[in-house]
Order: C-alpha cells, then sequence, then structure tokens
C-alpha cells in the first residue's frame, strides 16, 4: 500500500503554478540563499509552491515566525531601532501569539528621509543599517555627491536605493545583498504563482535601467533579464539623485525644457511603438512593462498616427508606480484597461498591476480576474490604521504600514504615508488571503513619493500637447 501510495504522488501532473515555480527557481537559482541558512522568512518564502493557496491559519503560523525572528534580530542588533522600541515599552519578549504582532513598534518611512548630507550622510546609512557592515571608501577630498556616496556603499556590496518626494529629499534603504535578491526573487514568485507571464516571449522594460540609477524601481527590478527570455531595456539614460530632487521639486519646471529631454521623450516613444510593430503579426506572446503615464503617451501617440494594434491574449501590460498622469489629473485602472484595450487589443485580464514601495521586499500583484492587490501574506502582515494610528477592522479606510521579516538590514516594520482599504479576501477570484482595493493615495498632508512620479516629471513636457 505505501509502494503505491508513493507511486500515485510521484506520477500526479504538477499543476501549472507548480511547473512555473520550477522554471523560475532553475533561472533565479542564485537568488536563492542555501537551504541551511533559511530564516523562518525564508521558509515562509521558498517552501510554499503557490504561494496563494497557504490557508491562512498556517500562514499566521509562518508570519508569527518569520516576524518574532525579524523582530528579535533587529531589537538585538540595531542601536537606534532597539531604543526606539524600549521607549514604547516594547521587547521581544512581548510578542507570543499572533494578535500581538501588533505590537510591534512602527517606524514612519520619513525616518529613512531625514539624513544629513556629506560626509554625516555615509555615517547616517552606517547607523541605519542593521549587520556587520562592509569597509566602505568614500573620497572625502573631491566633495563627494549624493550619488557618490551611495555608490561607495553599493561598491562594497551592498544595494543602496532611493526614492524621492515632492520636498526633494530622498528616502533612503540600505540593503544587504541577501536582502536585495531575496526581495527580488519574492517579485518573481508572486508574479508567476499570480499568472503565466513567465513564459512570455519578448519584454520591453520602460522604466530606469538598473546601471544607470540608484532609483529603487530601477535595482527592483534588475532581475527581469533573469526571469524573461528576451528583455530590452527602454530607458537608458542616467537618473541620477540631483536630477530626481530637481523633477521632485519642480526646480526643473522654472526653465524650459531641454532640447535632450525633449527628444529623449520622443525617441523613448518611437521606439516603443517601433517595438509594437515588430512583433504585431507575429505570433510571439510580448509583454511591456512600465509606468501608466508612459504607456498612456505611447497610447496617445498610436492615436494621434492613426495606428491601432490587436495583440489580443499574446500581450500583457505590466504597470507600478502610481497613476497620477500630470500635476492634477489621474486615471483609475479601469479607464486604463478600457483603452489599453481600444489601441492594444490587450484584454482586461492581461493588465497587470504592480504597488510597492522602496521600504517594501516585493509587492503587492493585481489578480488578472478583478484587480485587486494581492499582498504576500505567508510572510508579510498587512495592517491598516486609523486616525488614531491603531489596527483598523477590514473594509476601513486608513494608512497602510506593514511587518516585513524579509528585511534583514534595517527593521522592515513601516507605517507609510499612503492611503488603502483591505478586504479579507478577493471578492473576485479564488486566491487565499487579504486584498488591497486598487485605488491607493496618499494620505492627506503627505508629500507626493514615488519613483514614477519622478521619471513622469522628467518626461512631463513630452506628453503634453502633441510634441512629436
Amino acid at each position: 500500500m505505501d509502494v503505491q501510495f508513493a507511486w500515485q504522488v510521484e506520477m500526479e501532473p504538477q499543476t501549472e503554478v507548480e511547473d512555473r515555480v520550477k522554471l523560475l527557481n532553475q533561472r533565479m537559482a542564485r537568488y536563492i540563499p542555501p537551504r541551511e541558512t533559511w530564516t523562518p522568512a525564508d521558509e515562509a518564502l521558498f517552501k510554499p509552491t503557490d504561494l496563494f493557496s497557504v490557508p491562512v491559519d498556517e500562514a499566521q503560523v509562518m508570519q508569527l515566525k518569520a516576524i518574532k525572528y525579524a523582530f528579535t534580530r533587529q531589537y538585538t542588533l540595531s542601536d537606534f531601532y532597539r531604543k526606539y522600541c524600549d521607549k514604547r515599552g516594547v521587547t521581544p519578549d512581548d510578542i507570543k501569539s499572533y494578535d500581538d504582532l501588533e505590537k510591534v513598534p512602527l517606524i514612519p518611512d520619513l525616518t529613512f528621509k531625514q539624513h544629513p548630507s556629506g560626509e554625516d550622510f555615509a555615517h547616517w546609512i552606517a547607523n541605519v543599517y542593521t549587520g556587520d557592515l562592509p569597509t566602505v571608501v568614500i573620497d572625502t577630498l573631491t566633495d563627494p555627491t549624493f550619488d557618490d556616496i551611495v555608490n561607495a556603499f553599493n561598491e562594497a556590496g551592498l544595494a543602496v536605493t532611493l526614492s524621492s518626494g515632492t520636498s526633494g529629499r530622498h528616502t533612503v534603504m540600505p540593503r544587504d545583498m541577501r536582502t536585495y535578491l531575496t526581495g527580488q526573487y519574492a517579485s518573481g514568485k508572486f508574479v508567476v504563482c499570480m499568472h503565466d507571464i513567465l513564459l512570455v516571449d519578448h519584454s520591453l522594460v520602460l522604466t530606469p535601467n538598473p546601471a544607470e540609477s540608484n532609483l529603487w524601481v530601477a535595482k527592483a527590478l534588475a532581475f527581469l533579464p533573469d526571469f524573461w527570455n528576451d528583455v530590452i531595456q527602454g530607458l537608458d539614460f542616467r537618473i541620477s539623485a540631483d536630477l530626481a530632487s530637481e523633477v521632485m521639486t519642480n526646480e526643473a519646471k522654472q526653465r524650459s525644457a531641454s532640447l535632450s529631454s525633449e527628444l529623449r521623450g520622443r525617441i523613448t516613444v518611437e521606439n516603443a511603438i517601433k517595438w509594437l510593430e515588430r512583433y504585431d503579426k507575429a505570433t510571439d506572446t510580448i509583454s511591456l512593462f512600465s509606468f501608466p503615464f508612459l504607456i498612456l503617451g505611447i497610447m496617445d501617440a498610436l492615436e494621434r498616427e492613426g495606428k491601432r494594434f490587436d495583440f489580443g491574449e499574446r500581450g500583457t501590460i505590466v504597470t507600478g508606480g502610481g497613476w497620477k498622469i500630470s500635476e492634477d489629473k489621474r486615471i483609475s485602472t479601469a479607464d486604463f484597461r478600457k483603452r489599453v484595450e481600444e489601441m492594444l487589443g490587450i484584454p482586461e485580464t492581461h493588465c497587470l498591476d504592480v504597488y510597492a514601495m522602496v521600504e517594501m521586499n516585493g509587492g503587492c500583484y493585481a489578480c488578472p480576474e478583478g484587480h485587486y492587490l494581492h499582498l504576500p501574506y505567508p510572510w508579510f502582515k498587512p495592517l491598516v490604521l486609523d486616525r488614531n494610528l491603531m489596527p483598523a477592522g477590514y473594509g476601513e479606510w486608513g494608512r497602510f504600514a506593514f511587518l516585513d521579516p524579509l528585511a534583514g538590514s534595517y527593521p522592515g516594520f513601516i507605517m507609510s504615508g499612503d492611503e488603502v482599504r483591505m478586504l479579507e479576501h478577493c471578492p473576485i477570484c479564488d486566491r487565499l488571503g487579504p486584498v488591497l482595493e486598487p485605488s491607493v493615495q496618499r494620505a492627506p498632508s503627505e508629500e507626493m513619493r514615488g519613483c514614477a512620479e519622478e521619471v513622469r516629471r522628467v518626461f512631463e513636457q513630452d506628453f503634453k500637447g502633441g510634441n512629436r
């Protein structure tokens, strides 16, 4: 009987998700740490095959183990976070049950924006960083720029990344390489558990080039050449920390857009259209990954030229970074999907959105059926806070916060400036775990922040009034 049962299990066909995860593990093998070094958070990420089929009660057990481990580690190794916790009278000994996770002290996201400049900025990174810092060499005789200091840490083996807001102050997150690679794997696995996009033949990525920018949206997507078969990086210009700061503080608006900026925008759109035309009559599958405003710019150009495509289900659009498309205008995700189907012929089920932030490892991904943002619940605990910054119930609007135990080199217990509404489960699809409604917005009085907004402002002169 035992032999027959073992034979039956061995011969049972794998599901599509299992096949995709197996292929993912082959392509991203270098992102997976050795099995003997796995933390409880690693266990929750790497052990389940289908992340959306983990029973919620089992996921809560995983969350508790992972977050308590991470909390204990940060409390022990991070001086600033231990002092922060001590002021609130919370220690790892207070975390005994799943409900106790709400006691873990949350750090406001502005904490990682409150850094000095110059040489003191390097010391700030060292103090925020959790763990053994490698030797970092900075040439202080040359008056190093913000990017010079960040690059010095990255050349030493870290992945220090940034995002900006309208204040011009960069949010800076120091990741060790393990945290960085694990977060990228988490992004890839979450996608393949949701969709068969791993098998796409050709992909055009219109986000900042990881080799040309320290923006998180660039560095977080560095795994895509390993993830997809044929990847073209469509934005090959440098976005420095200074440029990101300029465009977010409107300094760039006070002078005319340079000819090079206008040409860059036109060339980006023209090259994207040529790429789409290349596969228009083919049978290959394609994916286009970019910010909503940039894909809208491409579709506006197509409409002006009287062109349309009909890729059907062999095309996929992946968006991320926010839905603000001009200084005072947003577009709904539903309207965007309708426009994509009208201009590119790609159905709404192949229009996927990603919600992430520089403080988070991995992200939240929209299901193709209902476009609700699914959360990585096997290890990640999401919270919605009311006006008193206390946990609110499902269905209530509030400030988004989370406990992310994949963050090894900084305390990943963050209170963001975004307003969300969380549901206990998706009302459309049958995947398990909580979801966010897609209408995520910045909280009142919070500065606007995000890598998509930075890039949009770089290009803002190029998609107004038919500059092509």
